[in-house]
């Protein structure tokens, strides 16, 4: 299938909420890093869109949804013209309203739990729980921030240690990639029902502005390069924001994406699909009957490679280029490896 490779940055806050960081700031960081799109979620806002900041700029794609923020969980909407109210809502109502407003959403760090201190001079809550209480319900979501970056790392925090080693050395900190609760919850999820997977950042730059420059230990251009939601999509980006938009949302709505962390390696040409012996293909994201398929994988390098059926390995190989023949029903994805570091984690192939 001809399929064209977009690395977009997922989940970032501005000004414009409760990020420290300008749009333009926020853009050029992207560019710095080489993300092809940018896909801000200010909270409970759509005012970048207003204010005129859908597009590209210098060869970055800006396109702006919103983070819906009841206390009781988060959604990521896109795609959508005005906010989406949400006082007196349940999580399934905002999830069902977004769609009536013609968008789509994602859970966003739907499994959160909270994280403390555990040092008796600093035992308090650091993160309250705002996980996606509908994200088991039909229709209570159209996907999942299956790996929200810094939120996952600052709820595993146990000590002021833990902190500063993670803003010391962050890569190494994600090497073994999202917790791997999160996967476990996404395999039997996806067993009952397709929910595609987004890698996001929760990025807002934490800092002070000093002097027209942001000072902060965690800077968006050293997160932009740890996680990114990487697309294929249908068509090459045009500059037509529309077209742009159908072209991503269609992506993202179909799980034709790769979680890829692109400081391990460049994820540009890694393919995930099904072929039957007849030809027929079953794209990454996509459903079809169980029956006689091929896997096959193709990667851009070399890589420890991982096929997991329902979350339990059933292949592994050492190379650029897997082939696998399933004759079982089963939640097929992949997972690869360079130096012992995760590099990309696929949407599943479902075989039902």
């Amino acid at each position: 299938m001809a399929l064209h490779d977009v690395s977009c940055v997922v989940h970032v806050h501005t000004t414009y909420s409760d990020g420290t960081a300008t749009v333009a700031e926020v853009v050029d960081a992207a560019r710095a890093t080489g993300a092809d799109a940018l896909l801000l979620t200010d909270h409970d806002t759509l005012a970048a869109r207003r204010d005129g900041w859908e597009g590209i700029h210098d060869g970055v794609l800006v396109l702006v949804g919103m983070e819906v923020s009841p206390k009781h969980g988060h959604y990521l909407a896109f795609g959508i013209e005005r906010e989406i109210p949400h006082a007196g809502r349940t999580a399934a109502e905002i999830a069902a309203a977004v769609r009536t407003a013609g968008g789509l959403g994602f859970a966003a760090h739907p499994f959160s739990r909270g994280g403390h201190m555990l040092v008796p001079a600093l035992a308090r809550r650091i993160v309250l729980p705002h996980g996606w209480p509908a994200i088991g319900e039909p229709g209570g979501c159209d996907g999942i921030e299956l790996w929200s970056l810094t939120t996952d790392a600052a709820e595993a925090w146990r000590t002021p240690a833990d902190a500063a080693r993670w803003l010391r050395d962050p890569a190494a900190a994600i090497a073994g990639g999202p917790p791997a609760r999160h996967l476990r919850a996404w395999d039997a999820l996806s067993a009952r029902r397709r929910l595609p997977a987004i890698g996001g950042l929760d990025g807002h730059q934490p800092g002070v502005r000093v002097r027209g420059r942001v000072r902060s230990p965690l800077t968006h251009e050293r997160t932009f390069d740890l996680l990114r939601t990487h697309l294929l999509c249908r068509a090459p980006l045009t500059g037509d924001v529309e077209a742009d938009r159908r072209n991503l949302l269609d992506a993202l709505s179909s799980g034709s994406a790769w979680l890829a962390c692109p400081h391990v390696a460049p994820a540009e040409g890694a393919r995930f699909w099904a072929q039957s012996a007849d030809g027929a293909t079953v794209a990454m994201g996509a459903d079809a009957p169980a029956g006689d398929w091929t896997l096959h994988v193709r990667l851009p390098r070399a890589a420890d490679v991982r096929v997991l059926r329902d979350g339990a390995v059933v292949a592994e190989s050492a190379g650029d280029a897997l082939e696998l023949r399933v004759t079982e029903a089963g939640v097929m994805r992949v997972e690869a490896r360079v130096g012992g570091r995760l590099w990309l984690l696929s949407n599943p192939v479902h075989l039902r």
